[in-house]
């Protein structure tokens, strides 16, 4: 018995305009993580660990 194979949607014309740039605008929007404090923190402990 063969399992029958489904088809992938494809985004067309206007959808695929708009997913496109959505896509783009998320990247876009994108955050940025920040890791001042626990590098900080990190070099107390390795310059009081004498590391």
């Amino acid at each position: 018995m063969a399992i029958a194979i489904k088809n992938i949607p494809v985004l067309k014309e206007d959808a695929a305009i708009t997913f496109d740039s959505n896509a783009k605008a998320a990247i876009a929007k994108k955050a940025s993580v920040k890791f001042t404090k626990q590098l900080a923190v990190s070099a107390k402990i390795l310059a009081k660990a004498k590391i």
